[in-house]
C-alpha cells in the first residue's frame, strides 16, 4: 500500500468503513474516528509517543478494535505550501506504518495548517477551558478537526486540504 489521494482512498474503502484521523506531534498522537457513514469525526484519545514500534502496536490495536478501514494523517504544511521537517517526519511515519509495521490499510494525507490553532481558539473562546484541560484534549480535538475536513471534502467531492503529491512518498 502507498500513500493515496483522498478520493483514491475513499474508492478503496468497503461500505461503512470508518476512518481514523491522526494528528502527529513530537510527544503525542491525537486520534479521532469517523462514524460508519463517514459524515462525522469524533475525538477518540491521545497517545503518548514512545518508540515507533510501541506507537505502531498501539495504533494497530486501535485499528483492529474499531474496525477502521483507512487513515487520514494530518500533514503539517508550512503557510507558503512548502513542506518542512515536520511534514517529512509525517510522511516517514506513514511509510514506516506500511513498511515496518505491515499496515495494509489505505492512508491519505490532509493539509492540517492551523488546525491546532483553530482548536485552541475554540477551546478558549467557546468552551472557556483552562490551560491544563486544553492540554489534555487539544491533540485529539485537532485530529477530529483534521478528519472532519477530509470527511467534508469527500462528501462534497472536492479536494479541499488534500495534499498534492500525497501518493508520492518521496
Amino acid at each position: 500500500m502507498t500513500l493515496l489521494d483522498l478520493h483514491d482512498l475513499a474508492e478503496r474503502l468497503p461500505p461503512r468503513a470508518r476512518l481514523l484521523g491522526l494528528d502527529l506531534g513530537s510527544k503525542t498522537i491525537g486520534l479521532a474516528i469517523s462514524d460508519g457513514d463517514r459524515k462525522l469525526a469524533s475525538p477518540l484519545e491521545t497517545l503518548r509517543r514512545a518508540k515507533f514500534t510501541a506507537d505502531a502496536e498501539a495504533l494497530l490495536r486501535i485499528l483492529e478494535e474499531r474496525r477502521v478501514g483507512g487513515l487520514i494523517l494530518g500533514l503539517p504544511v508550512n503557510m507558503d505550501g512548502s513542506e518542512g521537517p515536520r511534514a517529512q517526519s509525517t510522511r516517514q511515519f506513514a511509510r514506516n506504518l506500511i513498511d515496518l509495521a505491515g499496515l495494509t490499510l489505505p492512508i491519505a494525507l490532509w493539509d492540517e495548517r492551523l488546525s491546532t490553532a483553530a482548536v485552541q481558539r475554540l477551546l478558549i473562546e467557546e468552551a472557556d477551558m483552562t490551560r491544563k484541560r486544553r492540554a489534555e484534549v487539544v491533540d485529539k480535538m485537532a485530529a477530529a478537526y483534521i478528519l472532519q475536513g477530509a470527511l467534508d471534502a469527500l462528501a462534497h467531492g472536492r479536494p479541499g486540504g488534500a495534499v498534492e503529491g500525497a501518493g508520492d512518498p518521496a
